[in-house]
C-alpha cells in the first residue's frame, strides 16, 4: 500500500509561487492538513484561507528563520521543499553575498529542513519528503552555473539521503520539472523559448508530486519526452550536450531570462 495522504500534515515551502500554489491545491484535494510558507504575506494568507491551511511567513535565506519555520510547523508527515531562487547569468556578475544567498535558499535550507523533519518522521516510522529539483540538476547549461550548482547538489543529496531514510520508514522523492508554462521562474523572467520547445503545466508538476509521495518514487522528471531524452544524453555526454544546446538556441533562451531574474539574486 502506498503512502496515505488523507489527514497527513504537510508543509509546502515557496507556496506563494504558481508551482507552489498548484502543489498546495493538489495536496489539499488529497485531504492533507496544510502548512504553507512563503515571503509574500498577502498571497500566502489568501491561499491559506482558501485551503483552510496554516500560513507561516519565512525568509529561507536566513537559516535561523528556516529553523523557526520547521519548529512552528510542528510534527510533519510530509515536507515539500519547493522554494528556490533563480541563478541565471554569469557567475562573474555575482557578488559573494549573492552567491551565498543562492546557495543558502536553494541548497542549505532544503537540506536543513529535510534533516530536521526526517528526524521526527523517523521516530514515528512514517513520513515523506519531496525535494523540488530541476532538469538543471541533471544537465549543465551556459549562463546558469549558480542554478546548476544548487540543483546538482540537491539531486546528489536527495538520492543519497533517500537511501539513509529507507530503513527508517521515511521516503524521499526528487521531482525535477523542465520548462513550466503559466507560472514559475521561467515565466516570471519573461524568457522566450525557441519554436517547438514544449512545456509542462504547474498542475502536471503537482500531480507528479502526489504520485511520487504515494508510490515512493526516487526521481521523477516532469518534462516532455524530447527534453527528457536530451537531459539523459546531456548527463552522459556534457560536451556533446553543450554543442547541441548552442545549436538549438539555448544561449538565446538563457540570455532572455537573465535581466528578468537579476533582482532575485
Amino acid at each position: 500500500m502506498g503512502f496515505e495522504l488523507t489527514g497527513a500534515r504537510a508543509l509546502v515551502t515557496g507556496a506563494t509561487g504558481g508551482i507552489g500554489q498548484a502543489i498546495a491545491r493538489s495536496l489539499a484535494a488529497e485531504g492533507c492538513e496544510l502548512v504553507l510558507s512563503g515571503r509574500r504575506v498577502d498571497v500566502l494568507e489568501q491561499l491559506a484561507v482558501e485551503l483552510g491551511a496554516t500560513a507561516i511567513a519565512a525568509d529561507l535565506s536566513d537559516l535561523g528563520d528556516v529553523r523557526r519555520l520547521v519548529a512552528e510547523a510542528g510534527d510533519l508527515d510530509v515536507l515539500v521543499a519547493n522554494a528556490a531562487l533563480p541563478g541565471s547569468g554569469p557567475v562573474l556578475d555575482y557578488t559573494p553575498e549573492q552567491i551565498h544567498r543562492n546557495l543558502t535558499v536553494n541548497l542549505e535550507a532544503p537540506i536543513l529542513m529535510a534533516r530536521d523533519t526526517a528526524a521526527a518522521m523517523a521516530r514515528r516510522g512514517r513520513g515523506h519528503i519531496v525535494m523540488i529539483g530541476s532538469v538543471s540538476g541533471k544537465v549543465a547549461s551556459g549562463n546558469a552555473a549558480m542554478y546548476n550548482s544548487t540543483k546538482f547538489g540537491l539531486r546528489g543529496f536527495s538520492l543519497a539521503f533517500r537511501q539513509d531514510l529507507a530503513p527508517l520508514g521515511v521516503g524521499l522523492s526528487l521531482v525535477e520539472p523542465g520548462f513550466v508554462r503559466e507560472a514559475g521562474m521561467f515565466v516570471e523572467s519573461g524568457g522566450t523559448l525557441p519554436t517547438g520547445v514544449r512545456t509542462v503545466s504547474p498542475e502536471q508538476v503537482a500531480r507528479q508530486v502526489v504520485l511520487a509521495i504515494r508510490r515512493d518514487r526516487a526521481e521523477v522528471v516532469v518534462a516532455p519526452v524530447g527534453l527528457r531524452i536530451g537531459t539523459a544524453i546531456g548527463g552522459i555526454f556534457p560536451t556533446l550536450s553543450a554543442v547541441l544546446q548552442k545549436a538549438g538556441g539555448a544561449d538565446k533562451v538563457a540570455a532572455s531570462m537573465v535581466e528578468g531574474q537579476r533582482d532575485k539574486r
